[in-house]
Formats: C-alpha cells, structure tokens, sequence
C-alpha cells in the first residue's frame, strides 16, 4: 500500500450543528487509500446535543480527548495542549487541521510547537463580533490574527464569512480560502414519505401551515424573534403552527414566552431529533433568525428537501439563500417582515412550491458531499506541495 498522508483533525466538540457533520463527513470519506485520518473531539456541553450519540453512530479514527471543550479553562486547557503535543508526537501528522474557535487556538498552538508541515483552520463562522464582551472580544480578534498569520490556510465556509474575516484582520487574502459546507443531502432529497403521514407521525393537523426554526436555544439565534412573529402570523392564520427543533440554555425562558404570547396551542418544543427529514417534510416553512451565522445547515437541508426557507439576512445566509428565488430573506430582528414572508407562502402556494423547487436545485450540487471531498483534497495537495512534503 502507498504511503498515505496523516491528517489530524481537532474539533472542540460533536453537538448537534454543521461542524460536527462536516469534520466526521471529512474524517471518514476522504479517500481512505491516499488519507490516513484521525479525529479528536472534546466533550459536548450540558444542554447541548450530542450529534453521535443523537444519531447513534461512531467514528472511524475518534480520539476521545474529555478536557478539550467549547469553554476556556486555564489549567484544563494546559492539560489539553500538552495531550495534543503528545497525540501529534505520536502520531506525526503531515496536516492539522482544526474545526471551531476553541479547538483552532489550542489545536494550532499544538501543531506549531511540534513543527507539523501544514497547518489549517475551518471558520465555519466566528464569535469575533456579536457573542462576547468588547474587551474578551479585542482578545480573540488578537488571538485569530496571531495564529493566523503563522497557519499555512485558513478556510472560511462562505464568502460572506471570509470577508468579514478580512475586515477584522484575520488572515491574508491569498491564504484565506472559501470551501463550503458539505452534507449528507441525499437523504433530504430521496426522502419519500408523504407529507401526511409525516403529520400524522408528529401529531400535526393535515390542514395547518406548519412552520419550523431548527437550531440551539442559544442568544444568538434570536427565537424570541421566530416567536413574536409567530405570534403575529398567527392573528391572520388561526391554523398556524410552530415546531421549535433542538435544545438550549434558553428552554425555559422561551417556554415562558409562549405562554406569555398565548401560543401554548400552537407552539411545540421537539428537541434535538434524528428524523429532521420527516420534519422539513412535515413543514410549509423552514424560519432562521439567527443574528450571525456562518453557513447555515438548517437552512440547506431544508431547501435539499424542497421546503420553502424564509431567514434573516445575516452572516452566509445570502450565499446560500437569494431572495425572491430560492428562499425570502429579511432583516434581522425584523419580526413584522418575518410573519409577513410567511404569510406570502401560505397565500401563495404557487410562490411556496416554485421557491422550494429553486432552492433544492441550488443546494444538491453546491452543498453536497462530494464535492466538500474534492475541495478539501484539491486544498491539501496544494499545501502539500507548497510545504514539500512527500508521505
């Protein structure tokens, strides 16, 4: 057998989300027979959802490495640098590659101290706006620019996500390189039960216009916002529903919500779920209102499956939703636009279906598996040749 090229990928955590998807989907599909791949991910999170554990699956090539986690821990993290030293001593990587903000700091530390050829680091979006306070924010903006300028690529999952990127600093406009998400879409496609039966399944009326928000009960997807336009939909179409798809720090605080705005009857909190297709097949809408976002996963799978989108227009979401042909788009917070592009949809089949149609057209080949394979491997031949390195 030819020598392979060992790649080291670190992740911070497997919950439930397009990182997880994306660094197991690379872990076990890059070509086994030219790729020697191994995975390390942390712990998941309390309130968070474990994507293995939700789907019942293993990795070929997990390391299991428990102090490495989303959270900053001091000394814990210290413990994490030197197990990562030790794993790449051992197992002498010809590339690093890191996936989340946590893992790329401490997983990139590691790689330089050892001297590891090529160094590369995924933005599947950032926290360097939006998620912390000015101060921690000045930090990891200093932080980002420090490792980045000492990383052979940074990888940036949208064009939108690489120029913010660029604005704050963060890597060179010839290093910084822009793959795409790459998902199971197949099964969104293919899926082939009816719509009724999907209903019946999850307790729906036949007759409701159902709409869903798949994401962490977290700050910065905004769900108070999916809510108050559910609230005002709602008024002008008494046979609405809502599915609120995961789990969070906000649970009960939203909870609350509903009961405040009087939608107990029409609000249901499913949790994380295995079975996402039966939901996009269940609904008439997919909603995003998240306040950043870097590729949105919830969305992408939704319009693979032919559900009509409607989102804010933040972060990469315009890269992969266009308004008025693939999806509908508002601005962000904008509660009254949201239940007013939701009102189009259900006053407007024809509108529904034609934009369902586009967008599951535009996702498959864009978004699909394969070719996240053939980006990621065209990226690491070219690193590769570009550090030296013959396996």
């Amino acid at each position: 057998m030819m020598a392979r090229v060992r790649v080291l990928r670190i992740i911070a955590r497997l919950n439930v989300g397009g990182p997880a998807i994306h660094a197991t989907l690379l872990t076990e599909r890059l070509d086994p027979t030219r790729y020697d791949s191994r995975l390390v991910a942390g712990t998941v999170e309390p309130g968070e959802g474990d994507y293995l554990g939700l789907h019942e699956r293993t990795v070929r090539g997990l390391i299991s490495l428990p102090d490495l986690g989303r959270e900053i821990r001091g000394l814990s993290d210290l413990r994490t640098l030197g197990s990562l030293v030790r794993i790449i001593r051992e197992f002498r990587p010809h590339i690093v590659h890191t996936h989340t903000a946590k893992a790329g700091a401490v997983g990139r530390a590691a790689a330089l101290l050892c001297g590891v050829p090529v160094v590369v680091h995924t933005f599947h979006g950032h926290v360097l706006r939006g998620y912390f306070s000015p101060a921690k924010t000045r930090v990891f903006r200093q932080i980002e620019r420090f490792l980045g300028q000492r990383s052979s690529a940074l990888v940036a999952v949208s064009p939108k996500v690489r120029e913010e990127l660029l604005a704050l600093g963060v890597g060179q406009t010839d290093r910084l390189h822009v793959v795409p998400l790459g998902l199971d879409l197949e099964r969104f496609r293919t899926y082939d039960e009816p719509r009724a039966e999907a209903r019946a399944a999850l307790g729906l009326p036949e007759d409701a216009f159902v709409t869903s928000i798949v994401a962490r009960l977290a700050p910065i997807k905004a769900h108070e916002v999916f809510l108050d336009a559910a609230r005002r939909f709602a008024e002008v179409h008494p046979r609405a529903m809502f599915l609120v798809v995961g789990d969070g720090e906000r649970g009960d605080e939203l909870k609350a919500e509903v009961a405040r705005l009087g939608l107990d009857d029409q609000v249901r909190f499913l949790g994380w779920r295995a079975d996402l297709e039966r939901i996009y097949r269940a609904s008439d809408a997919v909603a995003l209102t998240s306040r950043n976002e870097g590729s949105p996963v919830a969305l992408i799978e939704a319009m693979a499956a032919g559900c009509s989108v409607v989102s804010t227009r933040v972060g990469g979401v315009p890269d992969v939703v266009t308004h008025g042909e693939t999806g509908l788009l508002v601005e962000m917070d904008d509660a009254a636009g949201l239940a007013e592009a939701l009102r189009r949809l259900a006053c407007d089949r024809a509108l529904a279906a034609r934009l369902g149609a586009a967008g599951q057209a535009s996702v498959i080949e864009r978004y699909g598996a394969s070719r996240l394979l053939r980006d990621v491997d065209a990226l690491y031949q070219t690193l590769l040749d570009e550090a030296g390195v013959r396996p």
